[in-house]
């Protein structure tokens, strides 16, 4: 059974709320920093990090927005807050490494064990992260936003993991291609697994396809998901 508990950190004068799920005893494991969608932390993320706990990890959901903002269902207001943070790179790179140093000094964190992993803006937030050369496992995005930071370039020591819908909008093909460039350029060890006939958003069960483009598919799901917990015991061991 895994525990959730909601770790704080002052950032910047605001507070960040992140949620660690984890072992009922405490444990300290091997630990995925998880960074939600464009919308938030939510019960989409959450359920990824109890997933993980039952496989040896533990999970830490990012409160990448701040305490006091919550977007919920409000998607003007969470792009909003999106665009404000993507406009400022280098700040947003600021926040997310003091993010993984918070997460390294929970006692429930092995920190020489710790990975990245996000959704939509969350993949660019953890591809962020490997762009910056931080000291991380691998970062993993799902569906992720590829655009390039426009910082000076750094050597990546994470694996980096891409999955992404071939026929993702926010991420098309030149932007792929692009990436892989950038990736390979920094040294990365990369891997790019794109799904044919797959849209944006294709871990998420509430994406019913009403927005143009973002389309849940639960087949490239599965696989993605596979390959994403075979990156963590190659990494980290069979659980954990």
């Amino acid at each position: 059974m895994s525990k959730q508990t909601a770790i704080r950190q002052d950032f910047a004068g605001e507070t960040l709320e992140h949620v660690l799920v984890g072992r009922r005893d405490g444990s300290r494991r091997p630990t995925v920093i998880l960074f939600p969608t464009v919308m938030g932390v939510s019960e989409l993320e959450i359920g990824f990090a109890r997933q993980l706990v039952e496989l040896g990890f533990n999970g830490l959901v990012v409160d990448i927005y701040g305490q006091r903002f919550r977007p919920g269902v409000d998607r003007d207001a969470a792009f909003t807050a999106m665009n404000r943070l993507k406009a400022d790179r280098a700040g947003l790179r600021e926040r997310l490494t003091a993010v993984i140093e918070t997460a390294r000094g929970l006692p429930q964190v092995d920190p020489g064990s710790v990975a990245v992993a996000g959704y939509c803006f969350g993949g660019m937030c953890a591809l962020d992260v490997a762009r910056s050369g931080a000291d991380v496992r691998a970062a993993v995005s799902f569906h992720g936003l590829f655009d390039p930071p426009g910082l000076a370039p750094q050597p990546i020591t994470a694996k980096v993991v891409a999955f992404h819908g071939w026929d993702d909008p926010l991420a098309p093909p030149d932007k792929v291609v692009a990436l892989a460039k950038e990736l390979t350029d920094a040294g990365a060890d990369w891997q790019i697994h794109a799904y044919g006939h797959v849209a944006h958003g294709f871990t998420n069960p509430t994406a019913t396809g009403a927005v143009a483009g973002i389309q849940y598919n639960a087949l490239a799901a599965d696989r993605a998901w596979t390959s994403f917990i075979n990156l963590l015991e190659e990494l980290f061991g069979a659980d954990g």
